[in-house]
């Protein structure tokens, strides 16, 4: 994963706390991801350094992915369900992933 970066015009962000169970398995579904894909994917927020980003942003609780698009959220997702579900998200919002799959 990637570490997070302020200027972020798109992409997707995961937002979790070091000490939240359900967190390390929705990281576990991301990882196996991007292992798939060998690149990263997705760019990593710890919300216990990043209060502030938590309160502008309304994140109401973790483990999210952010969807950006344009510097904007675009869609939050709280409940990860699996990684077919999560797939179904990045086929929406980075086709670009699968444009070369055969």
């Amino acid at each position: 994963m990637k570490e997070w970066n302020k200027q972020m015009e798109r992409g997707v962000i995961y937002i979790y706390t070091p000490f939240c169970g359900t967190c390390s398995v929705a990281r576990a579904m991301l990882d196996n991801i991007e292992r798939l894909h060998q690149q990263d994917i997705f760019h990593e927020i710890n919300a216990s350094i990043h209060p502030e980003y938590m309160q502008n942003n309304q994140i109401e609780s973790v483990p999210c992915l952010l969807f950006m698009e344009n510097g904007e959220i675009v869609e939050r997702i709280y409940t990860f369900y699996s990684t077919a579900n999560i797939y179904d998200y990045l086929i929406k919002y980075q086709p670009e992933l699968f444009s070369n799959a055969t």
